[in-house]
């Protein structure tokens, strides 16, 4: 327990750019945009649930999504390619070994921002390039 405590108490001396490169190393996803204040309590909550054994976000969103029964969502992988048709163009979305998603020339933070870049409304980035798929009955 107290090498946990040690290395949450570290986060506190790290500057924005080394959290973010920890999030990577500890989660391998893409750093959320979000202040390095609220980044230092993501980090801890990760630090915590992969050390002491609690269950990631991931994992928690993973087990909710099973005991509802009503949709499955697969994560986007590394070198994965997600293609959609809309408006009568073909979008080509790629996820890097980073975990950072390319679409049209730019890095974005998320599918769902590139979903709605791409239709001007409010989507689930894995509903729209389909990975969330309804679980048959």
């Amino acid at each position: 327990m107290m090498d946990v405590e040690v290395e949450i108490a570290a986060l506190e001396k790290l500057t924005s750019d080394r959290l973010r490169q920890r999030w990577i190393a500890e989660t391998g996803s893409a750093v959320p945009r979000v202040s390095p204040k609220l980044l230092r309590l993501a980090l801890a909550w990760e630090i915590q649930a992969r050390r002491l054994g609690g269950h990631t976000r991931e994992t928690t969103r993973t087990l909710d999504q099973l005991s509802r029964g009503a949709t499955r969502t697969t994560p986007p992988a590394a070198g994965m390619r997600l293609v959609r048709e809309w408006g009568g163009r073909v979008h080509i979305v790629v996820i890097g070994e980073d975990q950072v998603v390319r679409w049209d020339g730019r890095e974005w933070n998320s599918l769902s921002e590139v979903a709605r870049a791409i239709t001007g409304t409010r989507w689930s980035g894995p509903a729209f390039f389909g990975l969330k798929k309804k679980v048959a009955a």
